[in-house]
């Protein structure tokens, strides 16, 4: 792609958009119909740039899901293996908590050094405690890996963290520890708690003492997620690495200037878009699959309502009374369009897939949305080694799906 003429700014249809996009995120055709591997699994997130981790347990923790989205059954243990054994990808702040590419860590080092120490306030503690927050690198550095629950509490003080998810203030300062690149994370114990080392001893060599200047480092996260995404607005592009976009204006111009983006405006965008050099589009997109609320192709909501014309927030935190859709609500993307969102839970003790309600969206054919559904589900039954599926009443596509028999 040459650098952009001033002025020349070409016009995209929507329905191109929507194409490019979902090429981009691995969403424009049927999963492989194959054993997945490690190798697949490794060229997804690199795909992709990030996974964000969410473990709320309800199907399975999204991160998993995202993959499945997009390569269908495979071990999950496989994904484990390659970031906390293989160690080809880590954990860090990136959009959100994430499982990233190893390289990103020296992108990422000046979002470390400004990391806002959460929650809120909790700055003042590591400053009055300093012997308690010191004497837990010294720890670790003498003895190891550890997790929250290998520390005593502070002496004279409560060990909870009033209002806040980190539950304790062992658990909070390593969390602060590891935003700041003090400390990063070696492996996840079988309940999942995260076992804390030193980054040197985590990080390969190359990546933890590679310097990159910022303006660099966010030109090429810029570049990154222009790449994952294909076609997006400078908003979109921001969000992807949770960046301010204030600090991409002057990034996309020189990506611009390089040939690595051009400007366009997409039908129906208020805001110019970038495409991506290396994003590639479609004559159709033959994907059917449920997509995490957490999937990069749908977390950043105001891209997917210009994209769809879909309007999604996840109602985990809404009082069940005020719920309008349910409490873990995945969309259902046909070929190119969200055409369906379903509330599943997984009854692991019964082996039960639970459609706790099922939603068609305005304009869509019902006769053509449930048999794929009804596929898809069945998909996501087996993976998860759940026997049957079982559809509750609740919303105008629950019915048919209950009607449904395949053939």
């Amino acid at each position: 792609m040459r650098p952009q003429a001033a002025g020349s700014i070409p016009h995209i249809a929507l329905s191109e958009a929507r194409r490019i996009a979902l090429c981009a995120q691995g969403l424009d055709r049927p999963r492989p119909n194959r054993r997945i591997t490690t190798a697949d699994i490794r060229r997804t997130i690199n795909r992709l740039g990030l996974l964000q981790l969410d473990y709320v347990n309800v199907l399975v923790p999204a991160h998993y899901q995202v993959l499945f989205a997009r390569l269908g059954a495979y071990d999950r243990s496989l994904l484990d293996k390659l970031v906390y054994k293989n160690r080809e990808f880590t954990e860090q702040w990136a959009h959100e908590a994430s499982i990233v590419p190893m390289e990103l860590w020296p992108l990422l080092r000046h979002r470390r050094e400004a990391h806002r120490i959460r929650p809120h306030g909790f700055d003042r503690f590591l400053n009055e405690y300093a012997h308690y927050v010191a004497g837990v690198l010294t720890e670790i550095e003498a003895r190891g890996a550890r997790t929250a629950e290998d520390f005593p509490d502070p002496d004279g003080i409560s060990p909870d963290v009033a209002g806040s998810w980190y539950g304790t203030v062992a658990r909070a300062v390593l969390e602060a520890h590891f935003a700041r690149g003090f400390l990063a994370v070696a492996d996840r114990r079988s309940n999942l708690a995260r076992l804390y080392d030193l980054p040197e001893r985590v990080i390969s060599q190359d990546h933890f003492t590679r310097f990159i200047p910022r303006e660099d480092a966010e030109r090429e996260l810029l570049d990154r997620a222009g790449r994952a995404y294909g076609i997006a607005t400078a908003a979109d592009l921001a969000d992807y690495y949770r960046m301010p976009p204030k600090d991409c204006r002057a990034r996309l111009d020189e990506l611009v200037e390089e040939g690595r983006l051009l400007r366009v405006r997409v039908e129906n965008w208020r805001d110019v878009a970038y495409l991506h050099i290396e994003a590639k589009g479609a004559r159709s997109a033959t994907a059917a699959t449920l997509l995490s609320p957490f999937d990069p192709l749908i977390w950043f909501r105001p891209r997917i309502e210009r994209l769809f014309n879909f309007h999604y927030r996840i109602e985990i935190y809404t009082p069940e009374a005020q719920r309008k859709w349910g409490y873990y609500v995945l969309p259902f993307l046909l070929h190119e369009r969200i055409v369906a969102r379903v509330d599943l839970k997984a009854d692991r003790a019964n082996r039960r897939l639970l459609v706790r309600a099922a939603h068609i969206e305005p304009g869509a054919d019902p006769g053509k949305v449930v048999p794929s559904l009804h596929g898809e589900l069945r998909s996501w039954a087996d993976w998860l080694n759940l026997e049957s599926i079982v559809v509750e009443r609740r919303g105008a596509l629950s019915l048919a799906l209950l009607r449904y028999k395949p053939s």
